[in-house]
C-alpha cells in the first residue's frame, strides 16, 4: 500500500488508460497540435469563406456584374475541386460553393450587385441561428465543422467532454455570425464598397482569431476532461 491506495488499484488505473489510449490510438486520433491545426485549416477554411465575394468585386470593379459572378463562381468551384482532390471532406467549400452558385444565379437575375452580396450575408445569419439551436438540442453544430481541422474518431465525438466543449464554442461562433450579418446588411445599404471594406475587416481577422481560440479552448477542454485528459498527457 502505498500512501493509502491498493497498489492493485493503481494498476488497474493505470492499465485501464493504457487500454483507453489504445483505443484511440487504433481509431487514428492525432497528436492534437494547436499550431498544426491551425496552419493545415485556417488558410483553407478563410479562403473558402472570404476569397468569393472578393473575386466578385474584383471582376465587378473591372467590367460589372457578369465578370464578378462569373470569377466568384469560379473561385468557389476550384476551392471545392481541391477538397475533394485531397480526400478531406471539405463541408465550408461545399457549403461555399452552393452559396456562390446560388447567388450567382439570384443576382444575375436581378441584375444587381447588392442582391448578389446580401444573399451570403442572410446565409450567415440563418448559420448563426442555426450554432444557437442545434447547442440548445444538445447538437453543437461546431462539432460538424471538426472534422475539416481535426479527424475526431466516432468514440470521441459521441463523448461528453466533446458535446460540452463544442457547445460553448458553438454559442461565441453564432454571437459571432449574428452580429457580423447586421453589421453587413446596415453597411450594404449604403454603397458596395463599404461593404466590402467592412467584410474583409470583419472576415478573416476575426475568424482567424475565433480559430485560434475555438482550437486552444477545446484542446485545453479535453486535456482537463476527466474522460480524454489521462489519455492525451504526453501527446
Amino acid at each position: 500500500m502505498t500512501d493509502g491506495v491498493e497498489p492493485s488499484a493503481v494498476t488497474e488505473d493505470k492499465e485501464a488508460a493504457e487500454a483507453e489510449g489504445l483505443l484511440v490510438d487504433a481509431a487514428g486520433l492525432e497528436p492534437i497540435d494547436t499550431k498544426t491545426i491551425l496552419r493545415a485549416g485556417g488558410p483553407r477554411f478563410a479562403a473558402n469563406a472570404g476569397f468569393p465575394i472578393l473575386f466578385f468585386y474584383l471582376g465587378w470593379k473591372v467590367s460589372g456584374l457578369l465578370l464578378g459572378v462569373v470569377l466568384a463562381t469560379a473561385v468557389g468551384v476550384a476551392a471545392f475541386l481541391y477538397e475533394r482532390h485531397k480526400e478531406r471532406p471539405g463541408m465550408v467549400a461545399r457549403l461555399a460553393l452552393a452559396i456562390v452558385i446560388i447567388q450567382g444565379a439570384i443576382g444575375l437575375a436581378f441584375g444587381s450587385a447588392k442582391v448578389y452580396l446580401a444573399q451570403p450575408v442572410v446565409v450567415n445569419l440563418v448559420l448563426g441561428l442555426v450554432f444557437l439551436v442545434t447547442t440548445l438540442r444538445g447538437k453543437p453544430f461546431a462539432g460538424q465543422f471538426a472534422e475539416e481541422l481535426y479527424p475526431f474518431p466516432p468514440e470521441v465525438k459521441e463523448s461528453e467532454t466533446f458535446k460540452r466543449a463544442f457547445a460553448r464554442v458553438s454559442v461565441v461562433w453564432a454571437v459571432y455570425f449574428l452580429v457580423r450579418s447586421l453589421i453587413r446588411l446596415y453597411m450594404l445599404q449604403w454603397s458596395v464598397d463599404a461593404f466590402v471594406v467592412v467584410n474583409v475587416i470583419t472576415g478573416f481577422p476575426i475568424i482567424a482569431v475565433l480559430m485560434s481560440w475555438s482550437v486552444w479552448y477545446i484542446s485545453r477542454y479535453f486535456r482537463q476532461s476527466e474522460e480524454w485528459g489521462a489519455v492525451l498527457a504526453g501527446r
